[in-house]
């Protein structure tokens, strides 16, 4: 079992698949949707639109059509061309902060035995307690540990992305921009290990011991194992 894969068997209910809502189902997906669209626009930003490619691009092309301009208004246009590209990342930006907001709040309201928190405590509970199947006990509280760590890794990009879409509105704390946007950028590198990490865990648990971990999350799972 590699450490990475996530396990279909619920550690808290011996011999039963783990449950997930429709609540939580949704948000898992929509949320996989917008953090690879937020993703592909820090990515188009960073090529296809980079200011100097199209300063350079836009230069050109309009020389070859008989038209002259400086080097400023060629990054002008550029950078308006970026601009634009920034503004749909802006908004997936909210629709993250929206859908994390809506798991925190689900998080109240889910069953008792399908909240997170209670999860990671039980998981903690049974690696400390038990001494049969110890290996599997383990193996949950590492793969919780790191989805604890998304969550938090979701919170710090929500909260530093807020802070610089409405930077004009937080003057006062102009100082520190370039450090949250810094910490802004870190943390979606760290993002994309954890998606990397999480597909391929994933992708090692369908090919070995828990086929079927993708279906459970598209139609709730539950049953016996």
């Amino acid at each position: 079992m590699a450490i990475i894969a996530p396990t279909r068997k619920d550690v808290q209910h011996h011999g039963q698949i783990k449950k997930y809502s429709a609540s939580l189902r949704l948000w898992h997906w929509v949320n996989t949707i917008v953090i690879s669209g937020s993703l592909i626009t820090v990515l188009i930003n960073s090529t296809i639109t980079d200011k100097r490619a199209v300063s350079a691009l836009v230069k050109n092309e309009l020389k070859n059509a008989g038209a002259v301009i400086t080097d400023d208004q060629a990054s002008s246009a550029a950078h308006a061309l970026g601009d634009s590209v920034w503004s749909v990342h802006t908004y997936f930006g909210y629709a993250l902060a929206a859908l994390l907001l809506f798991r925190l709040i689900l998080e109240f309201f889910q069953l008792a035995d399908q909240k997170f928190i209670r999860k990671l405590k039980s998981a903690y509970q049974q690696f400390k307690t038990t001494k049969k199947e110890r290996e599997v006990a383990r193996h949950e509280l590492t793969v919780k540990g790191i989805y604890a760590i998304f969550y938090l890794l979701l919170i710090i990009m929500a909260v530093t992305g807020l802070f610089l879409a409405f930077e004009d509105l937080l003057a006062p704390f102009k100082s520190i921009r370039h450090s949250v946007k810094s910490v802004h950028g870190f943390c979606m590198y760290l993002i994309l290990a954890f998606i990397f990490v999480h597909v391929i865990g994933v992708f090692l648990a369908e090919r070995k011991t828990d086929k079927g971990i993708v279906s459970d999350m598209i139609n709730g799972g539950g049953g016996h194992s």
